[in-house]
């Protein structure tokens, strides 16, 4: 059980005498996560992983999950960024999308309007084909001219990687943004696009079953969970991306209640419990803390507003 020790530690930090005076005040009511997508889909599963070993663990917190699906993101991003700074909302974001929005113009917040509570998991890029497609590498891939390319949405991960290949290899896709992944995957499956930019959790299943065919993954070694496919940077093109999901709350919640949540966040990525859970679901898992993934966001920022510069979208 993990309760008797995160309360144990923010009541020491807070120089309390015992941690049931905070659970009395704190919480006092159903904490609202904000998933910014429609349920079912990876984020959605990583808030529900969440959740389900903090109902179990954690006394007195219950939890609400409210997806605000909509603008590759954005819909949700706001709706965390204007909730009330109590503790009682916080949510999850995705990336590069939370970033995109804000380069492009279009986001009604910065990175300063969130708390950065950690991250926990990533979606490796990869890029994959129909299964009887005679391109079986990128160099076949930037040879081959006229191409449909599914991606997922303007501004998105599967949006950006795409145009980092186009300017390595020197070619121009047409590119065809998806509503999703489903979409997507019913495109490759289809023989209706010639390739797609996507995630490794979306077609690695597909791709064992020999249905569709990933030729790279976009990560800068080679991957875990795949370990035979070669990445692009191995095949001479240095197009690196990935899906990032964690955990954010509104700027400005007292300081002893985002504690609070911060630790127990930190204390659930840790346990083995949630490690199974999501290695059962296909959510590879990439825990940072606050500092460190407000640094990573900082950084992807500054990456996707060159990309912007070059191409807007």
């Amino acid at each position: 059980m993990f309760k008797a020790s995160v309360f144990a530690g923010v009541a020491l930090a807070l120089g309390l005498s015992a941690a049931p005076a905070l659970a009395g005040d704190y919480p006092n009511q159903a904490i609202t996560i904000i998933v910014p997508s429609k349920a079912g889909g990876s984020t959605d599963r990583t808030a529900r992983l969440f959740t389900d070993l903090a109902e179990k663990n954690y006394e007195g917190f219950e939890f609400v999950i409210q997806n605000i699906p909509g603008s590759g993101g954005q819909k949700g991003f706001e709706a965390i960024a204007r909730a009330e700074a109590d503790g009682y909302t916080i949510g999850l974001n995705f990336t590069p999308q939370l970033v995109a929005h804000i380069v492009s113009g279009r986001a009604q917040y910065t990175l300063d309007s969130f708390h950065v509570m950690g991250n926990v998991a990533q979606d490796p890029g990869i890029v994959v084909v129909p299964a009887d497609s005679p391109i079986k590498t990128m160099a076949d891939l930037a040879a081959a001219s006229g191409l449909t390319v599914a991606v997922n949405g303007i501004g998105s991960d599967d949006f950006l990687a795409a145009k980092q290949f186009e300017e390595a290899a020197g070619v121009t896709f047409n590119l065809l943004p998806t509503k999703g992944s489903t979409e997507q995957k019913a495109a490759i499956l289809g023989g209706h696009v010639d390739a797609a930019f996507m995630n490794l959790s979306q077609m690695i299943k597909q791709h064992k079953a020999g249905d569709a065919r990933i030729i790279a993954m976009l990560t800068d070694a080679r991957d875990e969970h795949l370990p035979d496919m070669p990445t692009a940077l191995e095949q001479g093109y240095d197009v690196q991306m990935r899906a990032t999901r964690g955990f954010v709350a509104p700027a400005g919640i007292p300081d002893e209640i985002q504690s609070q949540l911060d630790s127990m966040l930190a204390e659930i990525m840790a346990s083995d419990a949630f490690k199974a859970n999501a290695a059962k679901g296909n959510i590879f898992l990439l825990p940072m803390s606050g500092p460190d993934y407000l640094a990573y966001l900082t950084d992807l920022q500054a990456q996707t507003q060159a990309v912007y510069d070059q191409a807007p979208w």
